[in-house]
């Protein structure tokens, strides 16, 4: 019998534990991609209670983005080499302790050294949820779990805010804001004991090293990009943070040359550079970042704009957010089972050009109703950019994977999920520019009551340079397939060396 076979009978005879060990997974990447945005709602009142600076909260926004993107590649790696059972649980491990110590943080500076450690424990966490599907589950049930994979990530994105202000309005046991770090502790602590319990080890089937120096040209080239566009504005833009930025264009230069002679050493580079030689591939990365880029500049400025601009409590402003949620949940499902068997790449250009559609909506709508807007004013922009979004989350992934070898299928996906993380971080960074660049400290320092109209204005600014890289991204979409083929994880299996010695599929990194 050949593994395959083997493989295909052993999961069916353990199916119950595979779908048990689905639903750990699943709501492991669930909990980071809601601690991901949760943030956001409650940031006015962390800044009242803690007293924190714009910079810093931007840090505990954009903090929580560059850790995580910064160690997604090297979590994958880490999960082929020592097993990804273990890296779970440890990342898993990791991101509770790391989520009470955000709970618990006494003052600005300890929260931002917590949202710092979550996201590096995330980086552990999030990269095995793929590999462990790809493992557990035979070839022809892949294009399902995959599916549901898609929705769950359109629903984590999007939910977080309005659980953020459900959660800060309760207030419970006076803890105002506390709360949204506090409920990952009895999830976390489940996912450990029930993960320990179902989910299956395995390693990449060949011996592999970590790449050190990728791991930290990779680190230092994100640092020195987003550090300085986070700081820029409060320290007015100094010399040293144009150098960084300029510098770190050098060391993505030294990473690609790195990486080229490590794979010709020893072919265990931290970056699959030929993945790039793939037309779809590399058009998709470049999607993703830039789609990254818009959800981060978007989601802070929306949520500053409603409780800061508007003085709106934080339950309004979620409540606000829901019918944004549910029609990107529409458009998820549509998108991917329906539209894009159909039209393919069209779908996700529709979706680009139903987004832009709902920021010029949203732009007139405020400049109509200035600080008087209703939030049932915002219902018809929201929805239209909600059904935009989801058309292109849900089916993204396997549009850009659709053309990549098989056996490079978990190093791809990494660099996907990583690229987005670090298009999001350069959007949280980059608020400080389009948002809180527009905004006059010291005239609103003089004139308190023109906080709303000048917080409209900055929202606005936003919503435009959006808008912009929307568009840009509707053109970078004609480099995608036409047509995307079968979903690569729905391929044929291949071996892989597990506890136990037995052969099972595998994702490699």
């Amino acid at each position: 019998m050949s593994s395959h076979d083997a493989a295909t009978e052993a999961a069916a005879a353990s199916d119950k534990r595979r779908w048990i060990a689905l639903a750990i997974v699943m709501t492991a990447a669930f909990m980071d991609l809601v601690d991901a945005t949760i943030v956001n709602i409650a940031i006015p009142s962390i800044e009242k209670d803690l007293g924190a600076s714009f910079g810093a909260i931007q840090w505990i926004t954009a903090g929580y983005a560059l850790a995580f993107a910064a160690g997604l590649i090297t979590g994958g790696r880490l999960g082929d080499i020592y097993g990804r059972k273990r890296l779970f649980l440890l990342g898993t491990a990791g991101f509770t302790l790391a989520s009470a110590l955000c709970g618990f943080a006494a003052n600005q500076e300890m929260l931002v050294g917590s949202r710092l450690l979550q996201g590096a424990a995330a980086a552990m966490m999030v990269p095995q949820v793929l590999s462990i599907i790809h493992v557990t589950f035979p070839a022809h049930e892949r294009g399902k779990v995959f599916g549901m994979f898609g929705a769950i990530i359109g629903l984590g994105a999007v939910s977080g805010p309005l659980l953020g202000a459900l959660l800060t309005q309760w207030n419970i046991a006076g803890l105002e804001w506390r709360p949204i770090f506090l409920i990952n502790l009895p999830v976390g602590v489940a996912a450990l004991i029930l993960g320990r319990k179902f989910i299956t080890e395995s390693k990449a089937p060949k011996a592999l090293k970590l790449d050190m120096v990728g791991v930290l040209l990779v680190t230092t080239a994100l640092l020195m990009l987003v550090y300085p566009l986070t700081r820029g504005r409060e320290l007015d833009w100094p010399l040293w943070g144009h150098l960084m930025m300029a510098g770190s264009l050098l060391v993505f230069g030294a990473l690609v040359a790195y990486e080229k002679y490590k794979t010709k050493k020893d072919g265990s580079p931290l970056v699959e550079l030929s993945l790039f030689k793939v037309k779809s591939f590399a058009a998709g990365v470049a999607v993703q970042l830039t789609f990254g880029v818009v959800l981060g500049i978007f989601f802070l400025v929306w949520t500053m704009y409603m409780q800061i601009g508007l003085g709106w409590t934080p339950l309004h402003a979620g409540l606000t957010g829901v019918p944004f949620s549910i029609a990107v949940s529409v458009a998820a499902g549509m998108s991917v089972q329906k539209l894009v068997p159909r039209f393919g790449r069209k779908v996700l250009q529709a979706g680009a050009l139903t987004m832009i559609a709902g920021i010029l909506l949203y732009l007139f709508v405020t400049g109509r109703y200035g600080t008087g807007i209703h939030s049932w004013q915002m219902i018809a922009p929201l929805v239209v950019m909600g059904l935009g979004m989801g058309l292109i989350v849900a089916p993204l992934t396997d549009a850009v994977l659709s053309e990549v070898p098989k056996e490079h299928a978990g190093s791809a996906s990494g660099l996907i999920n990583t690229t987005g993380q670090m298009g999001n971080a350069l959007g949280l960074g980059l608020v400080s520019v389009v948002f809180f660049g527009t905004i006059d400290d010291e005239k609103l320092a003089k004139a308190p009551g023109e906080v709303g109209a000048a917080f409209t204005d900055a929202f606005q600014n936003s919503l435009g340079w959006a808008a912009g890289v929307l568009a840009v991204i509707f053109l970078v979409m004609f480099a995608l397939p036409a047509k995307p083929k079968q979903h690569v994880e729905g391929g044929g299996d291949d071996e892989v060396v597990a506890d136990g010695a037995a052969k099972e599929p595998v994702l490699t990194h």
